[in-house]
């Protein structure tokens, strides 16, 4: 029996769409042994996954040199036939190095990449990130990457069920980066457009409870569910939505591995560095004028560097609502 190691430690829409590696080497080894590396925290997106046989956590907040070296430990004990690493930096290269596999696949940007038995490279722009991470198993597979996908439980889609009582969409107004997060004020001017018809869920993390709740106040048919759910429950609501709603930002990715309908909005970053959406209902908001300063960097900026976040406040709201089902709102 194949034994594969997929390591991605990233943030957790990165490991959403490093699930399509998952589904492209069950498609393939379907009675392999696959395993998947992540940092401690991003653990229950891939809970109940039926591909995977186990998933292995780093925690990288307490002790992070220390529990690195106990991981390569228990990496090498397991005597993997393949690792394939997803990540660019040398903590994980060293994972990858030491990892005792016979055969070690990664990036060129890793630091450690001299020492992988196969390295490919890694190039933003002209191609999805689903399509560059295939490049590392198109040895082993073929060319087509498949989908990233989640698969949240009877459990979680009965938890949101009570919420799937007529039409509505969803609101995921956070994102870790300022210039990635379409500001509340324009999210609010958005729902005073709304037709009220719809329900309103906003969604995020516990910390996005308090940003919700201020673009709550602007409209009564919104209810506040950040920090409520879990990221799989997130994904069971968004799947039935008329609508989702997004950043450039990890909820995006939620939508495209449940192929739920998806609208996302762009501020400093572009979908050209090949992190959009992939849903079959997919739509991309963003500023109709090109900007000299637009795009400002690949992950965006804790505030805008010429200090007036044109990007954001000169996309219009019709755009936003150009993209709601045509017709009578309805329950899907």
């Amino acid at each position: 029996m194949q034994k594969f190691l997929v390591i991605q430690t990233a943030f957790i829409g990165d490991v959403v769409l490093a699930t399509a590696l998952i589904e492209k080497l069950h498609a393939h080894y379907p009675n392999a042994q696959v395993d998947f590396l992540l940092r401690k925290g991003n653990e229950s997106l891939l809970a109940g996954h039926p591909f995977l046989h186990e998933v292995l956590i780093w925690n990288k907040r307490e002790h992070k040199l220390r529990n690195l070296f106990t991981l390569i430990r228990k990496i090498r004990k397991k005597r993997y036939d393949t690792v394939i690493n997803v990540q660019r930096f040398a903590a994980t290269g060293l994972l990858t190095v030491f990892s005792g596999a016979r055969q070690t696949i990664g990036f060129d940007k890793n630091p450690l990449s001299l020492l992988f038995t196969i390295k490919t490279p890694h190039i933003v722009g002209n191609s999805h990130e689903v399509d560059r991470n295939q490049t590392l198993i198109a040895a082993l597979t073929d060319d087509q990457p498949a989908k990233p996908r989640l698969y949240p439980s009877m459990a979680d889609y009965e938890k949101v069920s009570v919420y799937k009582t007529g039409p509505f969409i969803t609101i995921s107004p956070a994102s870790v980066w300022f210039t990635k997060q379409y500001p509340k004020e324009k999210w609010a001017a958005f729902l005073q457009r709304l037709p009220a018809a719809y329900t309103v869920y906003l969604l995020g993390a516990p910390a996005d409870r308090a940003l919700c709740e201020e673009i709550k106040a602007t409209h009564r048919h919104v209810v506040n569910l950040g920090g409520a759910l879990t990221y799989l429950q997130s994904a069971a609501l968004m799947k039935d939505a008329n609508m989702n709603y997004v950043n450039d930002s990890a909820p995006m990715h939620f939508a495209s591995a449940v192929n739920a309908p998806v609208t996302a909005v762009y501020c400093s970053t572009i979908p050209a560095f090949g992190f959009g959406p992939l849903s079959d209902e997919r739509f991309i908001v963003e500023i109709a004028e090109p900007l000299d300063c637009r795009p400002c960097g690949l992950h965006g900026y804790r505030a805008c560097p010429k200090g007036h976040f044109h990007c954001a406040w000169k996309i219009d709201d019709t755009q936003l609502l150009r993209t709601l089902p045509h017709g009578h709102p309805s329950h899907r």
